[in-house]
Parts: C-alpha cells; structure tokens; sequence
C-alpha cells in the first residue's frame, strides 16, 4: 500500500486589507497525496491554487489547519527546519521557467545541487543523464534565450527533478506554451510518478484535465473540492522514461 506523503486538512487562509478588512483567500482545503501519485487543481486566476501551493511547500503560513509531511505537522517549524525540507522533499517548476539567464541548461539544472549542497562528479553525470531524458542532450550548452518556451521547461523539469524530490510542485506550467506543447510536458510531469516521485500541479486548462490520469481538485469560492468523479481520464502511454538510478 502507497504511503501518504502530503496530507492537508481544512486549510484557511486570510489576509488583513490596508483598510480593516479581512479578505478570505482559502476558506477550507483538504488534500491527500500518495506516492506516485498526481494530482491536479483546476480553477481561474484569483481561486487559490497557488496560494494553496505555498502553503503545502512551506512558502506561506496558514490561518488555521494542518500541513502534514509524512505524518509530522510542519506549520509550528523554525525557517531553518522548513527550508530543510523543501530541500530534502520537494521540487518546483513555475509557469515563467525561472532560469538564470547567465547559465546554461546544464548549468541551471546543477543550480539545484549547489543549493542543497550535493554538487559532485556524480550528480553532474546525473544531470546530464536527466537533460538526455527530457530530450535535451543536444542543448546543455544553450542559454536560456537560445531555447523554446518548451525546451525552458524541461529544463525547469529537469533542476526539480535532479535531487529526487518525493513532491513536485508545478504551478500553471503550460500557462507560456501553446496546445502541443504543453501535452508534451503535462505528459513529462505524470511520466515522472512511475519514478516513484509524485506531481501537484495548478492549471485552467480543462482539456489537459480530462486525457491525462490523475486526481483534480476543484479551486472554487476559495474552497478545494475533490472532483475526479467528473472526469474520465484515458490512461496514456508515455514513451519517456526518467527512472534513473545513479
């Protein structure tokens, strides 16, 4: 049996206006997330999906509920100790790619290491094997402004992947591309749960919900709804495999 990795439980968030008020961002959220497991949140802009995000990756504080990383309660922990485990457990794509213009795709994808201070001989082979993958191989030299919109995010798949994070968090990450595009990178972000890691991701794009497997949430009147019910996702095959051991 999968072991829960994330789960969330009537999370609330609200924020104080300049003039008194209070405005209510989140008003009851509840999420389970298992090993190898995706899971989508559908909503318009302004809905909560990525303060939903922040909160669940320990880059927001919640008004009130639970955030819970394999079992322990992570909301009362120091700086120090979240930044551990965003370190330790989690990897982030953006739908702006957020690439270091200066570097490279190999580069920029190594930049990850040297964060979680791994940087080594064998997470450079990694790195490139990872870039191969992602059908990069011919472009690990290139700056960010030499590649597509499309090439920038694998590139941006291949740093959240390169430290083996046991959670991806992808917000809108087709939002910059167009149609065939993006299928090809929703299909990235859900062939990586074979390897083991597991995919939250934040979209509009209602087509991409219903071809691809997985459990959705509905961001709506600032609440989180379960509603994979309503879809009836065909099972792909997908052709890249990204389950490398080194």
């Amino acid at each position: 049996m999968s072991s829960e990795i994330l789960k969330i439980e009537n999370l609330k968030k609200s924020f104080k206006s300049p003039n008194g008020s209070v405005i209510e961002v989140l008003k009851g959220a509840d999420l389970s997330l298992f090993k190898g497991e995706s899971a989508s949140l559908r909503g318009e802009s302004g809905a909560g999906k990525t303060t939903f995000l922040n909160i669940a990756a320990c880059l927001e504080t919640p008004s009130s509920g639970g955030v819970y990383w394999d079992g322990l309660k992570v909301d009362g922990l120091s700086n120090s100790k979240q930044a551990k485990l965003r370190s330790g457990y989690m990897g982030f794509v953006f739908q702006s790619y957020c690439l270091i213009p200066e570097l490279n795709a190999l580069e920029n994808v190594l930049f990850a290491a040297r964060i979680a201070d791994s940087f080594n001989k064998k997470t450079i082979s990694r790195a490139k094997e990872i870039l191969g993958k992602v059908g990069l191989s011919d472009r690990m030299g290139h700056l960010p402004h030499q590649m597509s919109g499309g090439e920038r995010q694998r590139v941006a798949i291949a740093r959240a992947i390169l430290n083996r994070p046991k959670v991806i968090f992808a917000d809108e990450p087709t939002g910059n591309l167009d149609v065939e595009t993006g299928k090809s990178i929703v299909e990235l972000l859900h062939n990586i749960c074979e390897s083991g890691s597991s995919v939250v991701m934040t979209t509009h794009n209602l087509q991409l919900l219903k071809e691809y497997p997985g459990s959705v949430y509905r961001c709506s009147e600032h609440r989180i709804t379960d509603v994979t019910d309503e879809y009836m996702p065909r099972q792909r095959t997908i052709e890249i495999d990204l389950n490398i051991d080194n």
